[in-house]
């Protein structure tokens, strides 16, 4: 029964670890496509690349290496033999021709002086450590090794009874030298292929990212750019069906739009009739509330009709965000409410510009009608537009925060957000905002109050 659960808590710390891991992997890995998509290609040629280059440093390079410097050695080791066992002219020119002619060495018989102290290792010593195993093997004697001192020859002093033979051979003789060219014909290949491949992605990619844009485009508001169907089969479908749910939209937007033009025609010639009709009755206290009744119902009539409506037959155009809070605080202080604005940032911000300000609009006066002071805060930066307006007032509170934005809701304490209104303030102002792609919240206000919180990207 131990073994049994210190299996299963050793298996859950083992889950626990694997899942940190790959969290913390992709945390780290590219959230686009594009290089996501790179990242596929790119990796398993590259561990391709690494292992072929691996095997063949390991065995093949290695092998051929050790192979031709223990030939090499066993040439030397002949010829010392030949000058150790069979006597020589005095000035070793016979056994210097046969090594010459039969061993490609070049050799000299020196003084028995002391040999030379050794030389540093290179840092990739492969030919180094390979021919000083062999000679080390198969010759036995006191031996000198010179692999770096000339790029093309390899120079072995071996101490041999009284005397000292000086070889010379060629690098090619006891090195792969040509393994490099197969090593940079895999990599330069290698470049090759990924270039075609990284355009080839690009190619297959941008019509995603157009689409996406398109899509993004349309879903702020903004003209649509110059959009068509584009790279593989499958992006073509989704461009297509794209299109297509643009058209209905705009279709339903604009069958929507005459029907509500029709209406508000008709039921202004009523509200007209019924004016002209209080026109030929005269004065007095029951006319007059009659009148105050029609105003009411035109009023709310408009309200209907811009929920409705939507401002969504306005284009979106960069508009001096700075100039509109300029605008809005002009007309505060004309209704005898004081409101303080500030700006920061690039001025120009792309949005309907009619709409946008009457959402603001709404959010400021709904403040000032609850309150005795009010602060507009804006700021544009790292793509979008953060407006914030605070005031003093008895705020909402946060439970009822989501609710206020319902059309035709309204509050029975704190603040009524459309007092003696139609209670679409609220609701118009957020539909505006997410048509442009943002959204609207309110908070606790630093003053005491609320505090609503527009956000759009600009």
């Amino acid at each position: 029964m131990r073994l049994v659960r210190t299996v299963s808590g050793a298996a859950r710390g083992a889950a626990s670890l694997w899942r940190r891991v790959a969290r913390a992997v992709a945390d780290r890995m590219p959230k686009g496509l594009y290089a996501r998509s790179l990242l596929i290609v790119v990796l398993p040629m590259l561990i391709l690349q690494t292992v072929v280059a691996y095997v063949f440093m390991e065995r093949h390079w290695q092998l051929v290496t050790r192979r031709l410097s223990e030939a090499v050695t066993r040439d030397i080791a002949a010829t010392i033999a030949v000058i150790e066992s069979f006597p020589q002219d005095a000035n070793y020119d016979r056994i210097t021709e046969i090594a010459r002619r039969d061993f490609s060495l070049s050799i000299a018989v020196l003084p028995n002086d002391p040999l030379p102290p050794p030389m540093p290792k290179p840092f990739f010593s492969l030919l180094d450590t390979a021919l000083s195993e062999e000679i080390v093997r198969l010759i036995k004697r006191p031996f000198w090794i010179d692999t770096v001192g000339r790029s093309d020859l390899i120079e072995i002093r071996i101490q041999i009874s009284d005397k000292v033979l000086r070889v010379l051979a060629r690098r090619g003789q006891a090195y792969a030298s040509n393994t490099h060219i197969f090593l940079l014909w895999m990599f330069g290949t290698s470049v090759v292929l990924l270039g075609i491949a990284i355009l080839f992605l690009r190619n297959q990619i941008r019509p995603i990212q157009q689409l996406a844009a398109a899509a993004e485009s349309f879903g702020k508001g903004r003209p649509p750019p110059d959009f068509r169907p584009r790279g593989a089969r499958e992006v073509r479908k989704a461009a297509e069906a794209f299109l297509a749910m643009r058209r209905r939209i705009e279709r339903q937007i604009e069958q929507r739009t005459t029907m509500l033009a029709g209406v508000s025609h008709d039921m202004r010639t009523v509200l007209t009739r019924f004016r002209l009709q209080l026109a030929f009755l005269g004065s007095g206290p029951e006319i007059e509330a009659l009148e105050g009744d029609i105003a009411e119902m035109q009023a709310m009539l408009e309200a209907y009709l811009a929920f409705a409506r939507g401002e969504g037959d306005e284009e979106a155009v960069p508009t001096d965000m700075a100039e509109m809070l300029r605008a809005i605080e002009i007309e505060a202080d004309r209704a005898g409410f004081p409101v303080r604005q500030s700006f920061e940032g690039p001025p120009l911000v792309i949005v309907r510009p009619n709409a946008f300000k009457r959402a603001l609009g709404n959010l400021v006066g709904n403040a000032c009608r609850y309150a005795e002071r009010v602060e507009v805060t804006a700021r544009h930066a790292r793509g979008y537009l953060t407006v914030a307006i605070d005031d003093d007032g008895p705020g909402v509170p946060e439970a009822e925060r989501e609710n206020v934005f319902r059309p035709f809701y309204r509050l029975d304490q704190a603040r009524n957000q459309d007092e003696g209104g139609t209670g679409l303030g609220l609701a118009i102002t957020r539909d505006i905002i997410r048509g442009h792609g943002g959204d609207v919240r309110l908070e606790t206000s630093p003053l005491g109050g609320l505090r609503a919180v527009v956000r759009i990207p600009g």
